[in-house]
């Protein structure tokens, strides 16, 4: 389905509601579904990449009681299933997700992903992406900034513990180098912080100033 139809309406975050969390068994086979397609390990890692997937869900399930939106078990879900179009066949992995785990997962893996190519050796170029992703993510609703963070507080963590291993070297792993990296994490920044901050974006944007500090050396 278009990622038009999936749009639902725009909330800006109110105050905390209090919603006991409950995963069933829709929870148990979004992650055998994730572990099925997702068999790649991490970039630069031998570390299987259901690491990152069940980090992120980790994250989302840490806030439910705390966050100014309601962590639902599709929240917890479209966070294990996040990278699943993006990665793994685009428009036709998002239509098979509507499927298998309802419109409400599919909406949220919709406004994660910053590409639906089929092909995901065919996105394009990584400027275009994030600048599109970053513009998006402005009028995505509460639930997927949260995800977005989440994800986005993990790969940051990541990040910086091997930044203290391996120092400039990590760059080498992504697309784009120091510069644009931080830049992107700034941009992000930017819209969550104006959506109305929370304690993963609290954290994130904490690490992300001990990644600037401690790789502040490196020549441009």
């Amino acid at each position: 389905m278009p990622r038009e139809a999936m749009k639902r309406s725009r909330g800006r975050i109110g105050k905390p509601i209090p919603k006991t969390l409950h995963l069933s068994g829709k929870f148990t086979n979004a992650i055998d579904y994730a572990r099925i397609i997702h068999i790649e390990r991490r970039k630069g890692s031998a570390i299987p990449y259901m690491a990152h997937l069940l980090g992120v869900a980790s994250l989302v399930m840490g806030e439910a009681g705390h966050a100014r939106v309601a962590v639902t078990e599709d929240m917890v879900i479209a966070a294990i299933l996040h990278d699943a179009a993006e990665d793994h066949g685009g428009l036709t992995r998002l239509e098979d997700i509507e499927h298998n785990f309802g419109r409400e997962v599919a909406r949220m893996v919709d406004g994660l992903s910053d590409s639906l190519a089929e092909d995901s050796g065919n996105k394009a170029p990584w400027p275009e992406r994030k600048g599109a992703y970053i513009k998006r993510l402005r009028g995505e609703a509460a639930d997927v900034q949260l995800i977005s963070a989440a994800d986005k507080l993990y790969n940051t963590r990541a990040i910086l513990d091997d930044y203290r291993k391996i120092g400039p070297e990590v760059w080498k792993r992504f697309k784009r180098g120091r510069k644009e990296q931080i830049w992107y994490l700034r941009e992000l920044l930017k819209v969550f912080n104006g959506a109305g901050s929370n304690r993963i974006v609290a954290e994130l944007e904490r690490v992300t100033d001990e990644l600037v500090r401690i790789s502040a050396g490196e020549k441009a």
